[in-house]
């Protein structure tokens, strides 16, 4: 018998190397180096998040108690993946296009973006998914258990559990809650449960072997066993065949985490149609052994030992500690990637759905105050962790730890299953509405927790034995296991049958009687029609919302890398320069949708819309909306291709005209300003040199006004190069001296000779800065001199700070120069980098206004680029560069 010391050793060195997978995946990931994590097979096998520790542990004694009837729970997954096309497809494309981050996400998106709802969809899938976690920890208990035997240790089951709780919520924390990503795809854990989908699938089939050509005499003498054994005598029973197999089929489609893997994290649409084949094939590898194990389990073991745990005790009872010991790591596996990927995938719902909005109700001003977003949204992921696998713990110490695995697991199944009759009606249906689908939602959960999940705590816990007995209030025919008078059915059949059927009546119910809202149209038709039509702006108008507090407000959310993008991006489309869009409809929807991957489509509607003025359905929505005929809905989108169009190039023409007619101003103001600065030293040289042709002139004065010549000359020299220097680069005359120069070097030197410590404080992340870059290091260092000289000359904060921060990407590198004063102007942030301009008074310049000319020239040939960066706190200039 192997110690429980080296067990729980080794299980530290299989987490810790898990650890190591999923930081090795997240770093790949972040460094643009994780595309080959993006592949089918890497997709498939993270499918096997649905196999967890019934299907490793529990299928064996599901078959040893009911003989075939365990294939339903592969069957069911298995008709839903063969059917990709119908199902999966549509649910992949509409997640995709409208930045669904959970299944409550989907149904509060679909129902008019309703918080209501996808609080509610949240609740019940944070009880459905309770009896699932209590489930898996209750098999890593069971399992560790049978080590335990006759050993003298301080571990009870309790402790063994609560142990298992916290060290799972330690890993889901560090990988799933590090950022927020808008796509809400997680590399690191993904990866993780890849290699446990090998583990366990190994595991389990070196033990099958084991037990088929080292219990057994091969495989003739396991069909002799089947045939002297109990489970050849079972009955099919029609009707719990076809429930088990309908309830996992829901499951696989409704449960958080299958939701999480199989719609979420999916990055190509094609992975469905290899995991439609190499799924099944999956299952089947899994299911192959089940029924030898639990022959000669029942053979050989001792009468009463616990078929839940053959895959562990026939190994141990034949002495193969090393065979024992994968097999318990194949079902820690099991369990442990179930748990993670599921509180990853509520934690996510909570957060959106039920914290986020009520932060944002008690705040009131919501995003447009000041704050973080993101601080607020990871910290409640986190503590939703804590408190699901907690949840989890308190359910398997209620309940007593002492059902069969599969009896748990079907529990679960039926919570989650409650979700289906919307989710099917919000994406097939157009007349589905949200009172509806609250309806039949509230419908269901009160008949699954009536019939099913108080029951399974015990009489006299949640619900009472008189009740179970003889109905609510002593109606019979409100008897939990005979609803409306109807007897004999299996208690699973008859709690899944009257929970969906009502959940179902309900949910059609509550759409024909009521009337939805002109968002929940819009939303419908963009479900309905997800492979028919492309995005639009639905629902916006254009308000007064200024594009720069947009800015603000997205970069507290989704990051400021991935904001700046995302606007930058946008106003490319539109035609213009820097990161400031229009507020138009469409870029308010684009917009919404970006922030929807973060915070969930609810609460991004809702944070959008209070500084947008709220949203409202224009007539042209509710045309859009109505039963139109192809040919008049092609025709409009034509239309309104042109009229984009048109209003495009006429913003595109209205914008040269007004920055033509900034340029001629300018072009007048500086040549004033230019005369007048050559005027005045030409004029100082002129006037001291007749005062040096005094014969009168004291020898003591002199000097005095040879230097002033001196100085003057020079100032009118530092004129002519800069115009000359901005002449040569503009003609691309300019003979760059490239070679390999460390980033950290660049600065050092500009800073030194920028000399303006006495006027600005510069923070820097030394750090970040020690990378190298192919560039022509003396004219980079013109440039970054250049602002902070600037910085230091119009900051005007009480104690001035510039901020220097580096990032990188595999390509790329930024160097930022963000200062604490009040910043440009906004009409003068696309003219500063021009050769006429000025965004000051000319007594703080000290010159004629070209260096940012001169920078943008320089970067230019040099490969790069430079702009102003709106949306921070003072003035922030982005220098990109080619890292070669």
């Amino acid at each position: 018998m192997l110690s429980l010391d080296l067990l729980i050793f080794v299980s530290l060195i299989y987490v810790a190397f898990l650890f190591g997978v999923a930081f090795w995946a997240e770093r790949a990931s972040d460094a643009g180096r994780g595309g080959w994590m993006r592949t089918p097979l890497i997709y498939t096998l993270s499918l096997s998040i649905y196999c967890t520790a019934w299907t490793f542990y529990g299928a064996v004694g599901f078959a040893a108690r009911s003989g075939l009837e365990f294939l339903t729970i592969y069957l069911g997954p298995t008709v839903v993946l063969i059917g990709w096309w119908l199902i999966l497809r549509r649910l992949v494309r509409i997640a995709r296009a409208e930045r669904i981050t959970s299944i409550a996400d989907l149904v509060s998106s679909r129902f008019g973006k309703s918080a209501l709802l996808g609080g509610f969809v949240t609740v019940m899938a944070v009880v459905g998914t309770t009896p699932y976690i209590a489930l898996q920890l209750q098999s890593v208990t069971l399992s560790i258990s049978v080590f335990a035997k006759g050993t003298q240790n301080i571990l009870s089951s309790t402790n063994i559990a609560l142990w298992t709780a916290a060290g799972l919520a330690v890993f889901t924390i560090v990988f799933g809650t590090r950022n927020l990503d808008v796509n809400e795809r997680h590399s690191g854990v993904v990866m993780a449960i890849a290699v446990e989908a090998i583990v366990k699938l190994l595991a389990l089939l070196a033990v099958g072997v084991f037990v088929v050509w080292g219990l057994a005499g091969g495989a003739g003498d396991v069909l002799a066993r089947i045939d002297a054994s109990p489970i050849s005598q079972w009955e099919v029973s029609t009707g719990r065949w076809i429930g088990v197999t309908f309830l996992s089929a829901a499951a696989f489609l409704c449960l958080p985490r299958m939701f999480q893997v199989m719609v979420v994290e999916n990055s190509e649409e094609s992975h469905l149609a290899t995991a439609s084949w190499a799924f099944p094939l999956y299952l089947l590898l899994m299911s192959l052994f089940v029924i030898p194990i639990a022959v000669v389990g029942l053979d050989i073991l001792p009468a009463g030992s616990n078929p839940d745990l053959f895959v562990l005790t026939l190994p141990l009872s034949a002495e193969q500690n090393g065979l024992a010991m994968l097999a318990f790591l194949g079902g820690f596996s099991s369990a442990t990637s179930m748990v993670i990927v599921a509180a990853i995938a509520l934690s996510t719902m909570i957060s959106n759905h039920i914290v986020t909005p009520i932060w944002l109700r008690a705040r009131g001003q919501g995003a447009t105050i000041s704050g973080d977003v993101r601080s607020v949204v990871l910290t409640s992921r986190r503590i939703s962790i804590i408190g699901i696998l907690t949840l989890g713990y308190l359910y398997y110490r209620s309940s007593g730890g002492g059902a069969a695995l599969a009896s748990i697991g079907l529990i679960s199944f039926a919570g989650v299953a409650q979700i289906l009759p919307v989710m099917l009606g919000g994406i097939f249906w157009q007349g589905a509405t949200k009172i509806g689908a609250l309806a039949g939602l509230i419908c269901g959960l009160v008949v699954w927790s009536y019939t099913m999940f108080l029951p399974s705590f015990g009489p006299e816990v949640l619900i009472s034995q008189e009740t179970i007995d003889h109905g609510l209030w002593g109606l019979q025919w409100l008897r939990p296991t005979a609803l409306f008078g109807i007897q004999g059915l299996d208690p699973v059949v008859h709690a899944v049958l009257w929970s969906i059927l009502l959940n179902s009546f309900a949910f059609v119910a509550g759409s024909i009687l009521s009337r939805p809202s002109p968002l929940e149209r819009v939303q419908a038709v963009q479900f309905i029609s997800a492979f028919d039509s492309g995005p639009s702006a639905r629902g916006w108008q254009r308000g007064a919302t200024d594009a720069e507090d947009l800015l603000s407000m997205a970069q507290r959310i989704i990051g400021a890398a991935q904001a700046q993008n995302l606007f930058r991006t946008a106003a490319q489309r539109q035609g213009k320069q820097g990161y400031l869009p229009d507020p138009t409809p469409q870029f308010l929807e684009t917009l919404e949708r970006g922030l929807a991957g973060s915070v969930g489509a609810a609460t991004a509607h809702a944070m959008l819309g209070q500084m947008a003025g709220g949203s409202s359905v224009t007539v042209e929505d509710l045309m859009a909306v109505a039963d139109e005929t192809a040919q008049i809905m092609e025709y409009s989108n034509q239309l309104e291709a042109k009229s984009g169009e048109l209003t495009t190039t006429a913003r595109k023409l209205r914008d040269a005209n007004d920055k033509l007619t900034k340029l001629s101003i300018q072009k007048d103001a500086f040549l004033s300003q230019i005369s007048h600065e050559l005027r005045t030293p030409m004029t100082s040289i002129r006037a001291f040199s007749e005062i040096l042709q005094d014969p009168d002139l004291s020898d003591g004065d002199r000097p005095k006004y040879a230097r002033i010549i001196e100085d003057e000359t020079q100032r009118l020299t530092r004129l002519l190069d800069d115009l000359l220097d901005l002449s040569v680069l503009e003609n691309g005359q300019v003979s760059l001296e490239l070679r390999q120069a460390r980033l950290r070097d660049i600065l050092d030197r500009a800073e030194a000779s920028a000399n303006v410590e006495q006027h600005i404080r510069i923070r820097r992340s030394a750090g970040r800065e020690d990378i190298s870059i192919l560039t022509d290091p003396d004219r980079l260092t013109q440039v970054f001199i250049n602002l902070m000289s600037n910085a230091a000359k119009y900051c005007e904060a009480q104690r001035p700070e510039l901020i220097v921060s580096v990032s990188e990407t595999p390509a790329v590198i930024t160097v930022d120069f963000i200062d604490n004063g009040a910043g440009v102007d906004k009409a003068n942030q696309d003219m500063i980098f021009e050769k006429f301009a000025r965004a000051s008074d000319h007594s703080k310049a000290g010159g004629a206004g070209l260096g940012l000319a001169i920078c943008r020239e320089i970067v230019s040939n040099l490969g790069g680029q430079i702009s102003y960066l709106p949306g921070q706190r003072g003035a922030a200039f982005r220098v990109s560069l080619p890292r070669d």
